[in-house]
């Protein structure tokens, strides 16, 4: 069985068979950091180089609050920072992954959709066979156990899909937490199935009604609950947004996802993809990825929520058609007006329905690291149909995304070119939703 970190790095026999590339100059605003063990000694300007000491990745993140919450923060920093650096928290965490979320989790060569494609081969990152059925637990794992090691008797989060609220509730449930899961009413109608799980595994799910009753209203409800009652609870953030330093611990709860890939690539075709794709809503489940293929020569493209189109106002594509500007505690990219207040997102899938992105995607985007892509409802939802009848497995809608995007460059590349797609999580979630659209359309 593959051994996931020493000291937090990946175990692995294989040395690197190409070289890195150094096609970006070292960003601005780079400083050393503290020694980092969740993340890979390297000579590169990304790996192991974000965030700086006060949690920006170049000019994005840091951690714009108010003083009721600062203090809250500084407990989880200084706690994340003992903890990240404690063997036997990293020795509990590898087991809690392996024993209770079922890693490593599967790559899977999606041959039948391949051979339809006519192009490159496609490999599925199979996040949807962990425990609850999503990447989301490998986060929440982490979080759970700095919740225990801190002494916080109640946990709380936010969910847009749900998946991160049944994580959560899950983690609950084992630790014996009491767990409060805040959710837009709109997406509460859009994921009954999970609003059920949740409730099933002893969480209390708090609908909220203001704004547009989706993801980022959840998210503005939890941090302002908890900060009144951050001495006895612990808010475990699902993405790689927020202030500092959810953005690096969630980032390096979930580069498991990257780091079992690598491996998995060169054991099965001796050499890393051309190009891996993931879906971006916060965007955990991509930097989870992408994070220890940075310093590699693979393309990479994070697919976001094009909605009913670019040239409509009804998508959730921070990244293609935002500018920067500060959202819970963090400096990003988000869809906003000239005067700097929020846009509506719209995405057929809740997950992605958030108008910014995590601060380190801010930072790939303007370095080019990464190329960022829209992907519409409609294309999403024949992505889902394609997987479901050519490979029997049923995806989530927002990985629904991430396979759209994988798909139209597999129709353009050659067969002997290989693309490493991020399949964040299962559909069962989605099924009324899915047959609701399509019976409409």
């Amino acid at each position: 069985m593959m051994e996931y970190w020493n000291d937090g790095i990946l175990k692995s026999e294989e040395k690197r068979i190409m070289n890195p590339p150094t096609p970006n100059p070292t960003p601005p605003h780079h400083s050393t950091i503290p020694p980092f063990h969740f993340s890979s000694p390297s000579s590169s300007p990304l790996i192991g180089q974000y965030p700086d000491a006060t949690g920006h990745f170049g000019p994005y993140g840091g951690r714009f609050v108010g003083e009721t919450l600062m203090s809250a923060l500084l407990d989880v920093e200084a706690a994340w920072t003992s903890a990240k650096n404690d063997p036997a928290f990293l020795a509990s965490f590898r087991a809690m992954l392996r024993d209770y979320a079922g890693r490593p989790t599967p790559l899977d060569l999606a041959e039948r959709l391949s051979d339809a494609l006519g192009g490159a081969r496609l490999w599925l990152k199979r996040e949807d066979c962990t425990h609850t059925g999503a990447h989301k637990i490998n986060n929440v794992v982490g979080q759970g156990l700095l919740a225990r090691r801190m002494g916080k008797k109640r946990v709380i989060a936010e969910t847009g899909a749900g998946q991160h609220g049944v994580a959560t509730a899950t983690i609950a449930a084992r630790f014996g937490f009491e767990c409060k899961v805040f959710m837009g009413a709109e997406d509460i109608r859009r994921q009954a199935p999970n609003v059920r799980r949740m409730e099933l595994l002893g969480a209390t799910v708090i609908p909220v009604t203001s704004g547009t009753a989706t993801l980022k209203d959840a998210m503005n409800e939890a941090l302002r609950y908890w900060s009144g009652v951050s001495d006895d609870t612990f808010y475990v953030i699902g993405t790689v947004s927020g202030p500092h330093p959810y953005p690096e611990m969630v980032r390096d709860f979930q580069r498991v996802i990257g780091d079992e890939a690598r491996a998995q690539m060169l054991e099965k075709i001796g050499r890393l993809p051309d190009l891996l794709v993931a879906c971006v809503g916060g965007g955990s489940n991509a930097m989870g990825l992408f994070y220890p293929f940075l310093d590699d020569p693979c393309e990479m493209i994070g697919a976001e929520a094009a909605g009913h189109g670019l040239d409509t106002p009804r998508h959730a594509a921070s990244l293609v058609g935002g500018t920067p500007g500060e959202l819970h505690g963090a400096l990003t990219y988000l869809l906003q007006s000239d005067e700097g207040q929020i846009h509506e997102a719209w995405s057929i899938s809740a997950g992605l329905d958030y108008p910014g992105v995590g601060p380190e995607h801010a930072l790939l985007h303007d370095l080019k690291r990464v190329r960022y892509e829209g992907v519409t409802d409609s294309e999403a939802l024949d992505a889902f149909q394609a997987l479901c009848q050519y490979e029997g497995i049923i995806p989530a809608l927002e990985s629904s995304h991430a396979l759209a995007a994988a798909m139209r460059e597999a129709r353009k590349r050659p067969k002997d070119q290989h693309i490493l797609v991020n399949l964040s999580g299962r559909g069962d979630k989605d099924l009324d939703h899915v047959l609701r659209t399509l019976k409409k359309e």
